[in-house]
């Protein structure tokens, strides 16, 4: 909730300067009490910050602080104060796709508040259930910004399953999976053309294991059962996403109950942090019983999280996944018992 204390605008102030300073000043008070599990306390600086109607963020925290559907109304009501305050700085073909804005958005510090209002519409819209609107938000906010500097690409894939447009969700996933694609997607990938039904070839596959993300490969997987049904390219997704992030199949397939929140911390690509996440927006996606099934009669994907254990005087394999214990310390060795 505090992206504006860094980079320019901890430089030049929330929004480059859209803010007064003393709105400014209320907000930081009221997050840093915020931070230190002092909401109550933080209320009457927000309150104060809102005061100025620029100050976009004040509104974001006051909507975390409210159950999720009145939060999801101040966010929506801060959404149109965002839009007016950015058309009167900017001009009212701002938001045009002619204009000289869209496309590079995020690129300007004015408009830097109005796209973190649209992140957090993103997580409340998914935490109320309304996932058709956290597609139409990420669809936005690429438009916006296909450079997709707020990370909003993984999530819209996971969206567009939960909102059940599987076919929109694996023409997204392929697009961003392609090793080929150039640094800047029009739109951020959000065309949605006919997803593609052919396998990768042995050399696009090796590729895509090299730098993919295993959120878009588990995506595209659960996609394309769902588009082409068990078939050759549903089964090579599962195996691509299996071996880029073991972590998610196996929490999948040994039922282990998914994580109460977003990871916050920094994370490395296809780690325990994108792991988290992932399972966190999905995991309810794969836990029924068409999808489960499955995955869990995958052997090719079995095969990357099945563990064999790590005493050399042992190496038993498991039957069944995550069932032996892993070392508390480096997580990485598993063995059948204890000692």
């Amino acid at each position: 909730m505090s992206g504006h204390r860094f980079g320019m605008e901890g430089v030049m102030g929330v929004g480059g300067g859209m803010i007064s300073a003393e709105s400014q000043r209320n907000l930081e008070i009221a997050e840093t009490l915020c931070n230190r599990r002092k909401p109550e306390q933080a209320l009457p600086y927000l309150f104060k910050a809102m005061e100025d109607e620029n100050n976009l963020d004040a509104f974001i925290q006051f909507a975390f602080l409210h159950h999720i559907p009145e939060g999801v109304k101040v966010l929506e009501d801060a959404e149109r104060k965002g839009r007016a305050s950015l058309k009167r700085h900017l001009g009212n073909d701002c938001f045009d796709d002619s204009g000289q804005y869209v496309g590079s958005f995020y690129q300007v510090l004015t408009t830097r508040p109005y796209m973190r209002v649209l992140q957090a519409q993103v997580r409340l819209y998914f935490e109320n259930q309304q996932y058709t609107k956290s597609v139409k938000t990420i669809v936005e906010m690429l438009r916006l910004c296909p450079g997709d500097n707020m990370g909003q690409r993984t999530p819209l894939g996971s969206m567009l399953v939960l909102a059940e447009r599987y076919s929109d969700a694996l023409s997204f996933c392929q697009t961003w999976l392609d090793p080929d694609r150039p640094s800047i997607i029009p739109l951020g990938g959000t065309t949605f053309k006919t997803p593609s039904s052919t396998c990768y070839n042995a050399e696009v596959e090796s590729k895509i294991l090299k730098r993919g993300s295993g959120a878009m490969a588990y995506n595209a997987a659960v996609a394309a059962f769902k588009v082409f049904g068990d078939g050759d390219l549903a089964r090579q997704y599962l195996r691509i996403a299996a071996m880029l992030n073991p972590i998610v199949l196996t929490k999948i397939l040994a039922k282990i109950d998914k994580p109460k929140s977003l990871n916050d911390l920094p994370r490395t690509l296809n780690g325990p942090g994108d792991a988290q996440d992932y399972l966190y927006l999905t995991q309810d996606v794969w836990m029924k019983d068409d999808v489960w099934e499955w995955a869990n009669a995958s052997q090719e994907a079995r095969d990357n999280v099945i563990k064999v254990c790590s005493n050399s005087a042992c190496e038993a394999i498991e039957t069944k996944v995550a069932q032996f214990k892993r070392c508390a310390a480096c997580k990485k060795v598993s063995y059948t018992a204890k000692r």
